[in-house]
Order: C-alpha cells, then sequence, then structure tokens
C-alpha cells in the first residue's frame, strides 16, 4: 500500500469516528436528548397516556439501562460481559422514579455512559471493524450506531408522549 493511500484510510477512519460521535449526540435532524427531557414536569415523569403502554420514567430508565448494556458489551467491565434478560431486565420495574432523585440520577448516568462510550470511539487502539471475541460478529462501528438508533428512537417516543400530556413547548 503506498503512503497516499494510507494516509487516506486514516483520514477515513478520523471522519467516520467524528461523524459517529456527531450521530451519538444527536440534534441534526431530531431533538436531542437534552432537548426531549428539558424541564419535564415532575408530576408528568411518572404519568402513563391513554393509549401508551409506558411512562416518561419507564423511557427514561429504559434508555439508561439499555445504553449502559451496550458500554457494557463494547468494553465487558472486570469479569467479562453478563447478558442481561430480555426483556425483563431493560424496563424498569416501576411507572414512577422510585425516589426524588432517581430522574437526575439516571440523567447523569445516560450522560456518563455515553461519555465513556465515546471515550472508546476515540481510543487511539480502537478499532471499528474487528469484531468483538465475544458476541456473534458484532464490533464498535455497529454498537455506536445501535445506541444512536435505539437513543433516537425513543426520544421520539418520549417528545410524542410529552406532546401527549401536554408538556411539549416546541
Amino acid at each position: 500500500m503506498s503512503k497516499p493511500e494510507a494516509r487516506s484510510t486514516t483520514l477515513e477512519l478520523a471522519e467516520t469516528i467524528k461523524q459517529l460521535l456527531a450521530l451519538l449526540k444527536g440534534g441534526q435532524a431530531h431533538a436531542d436528548f437534552d432537548d426531549a427531557i428539558k424541564d419535564f414536569p415532575v408530576e408528568l415523569r411518572g404519568k402513563v397516556p391513554e393509549k401508551l403502554p409506558y411512562s416518561a420514567w419507564q423511557l427514561v430508565e429504559h434508555l439508561r439501562i439499555t445504553q449502559r448494556d451496550i458500554l457494557n458489551f463494547s468494553a465487558p467491565p472486570t469479569g467479562g460481559y453478563q447478558h442481561l434478560e430480555w426483556p425483563k431486565a431493560y424496563w424498569p420495574e416501576t411507572v414512577a422514579p422510585p425516589t426524588p432523585h432517581s430522574w437526575d440520577q439516571t440523567i447523569a448516568e445516560i450522560r456518563s455512559d455515553l461519555k465513556k462510550f465515546e471515550e472508546l470511539l476515540t481510543r487511539p487502539e480502537a478499532y471499528l471493524f474487528k469484531p468483538f471475541r465475544w458476541g456473534d460478529g458484532q464490533n464498535l462501528l455497529r454498537e455506536a450506531l445501535l445506541i444512536a438508533d435505539h437513543n433516537a428512537y425513543h426520544l421520539g417516543e418520549l417528545i410524542v408522549l410529552r406532546r401527549l400530556l401536554g408538556a411539549w413547548h416546541t
């Protein structure tokens, strides 16, 4: 491989990571996480609108649980990756936040875990396309796309929920 081709590959990889980071932050083609949760009324966080099967709390906590699971799958903690039971372990048991601080704690953990995942992408030794030793051929690129897709889907649901509750401002 000649030098210009190698440099082009490096530049393309850097651009791919840049685009993935932008995708994970959201907000390009839809509302981002901060828009979706901004000023969410405390009294509506545990309310299930008519004809929907979940509350805002359940959606936000589901985002946290799922994103954490994807992070743990992508960079397993000591002891390796532990599968969660689908679908039970991916959704909270309560309709409303169990404590007054649960909402804020969940929001902080979503942000923290996303930052940790972004750090995985930007490590010098990160390789987007190499399949993990565990799993069924998944790689870092797939997991980044999965987080972005999953979060966008459920943030859209959260905005619909807010509209049904009369709590969406734009």
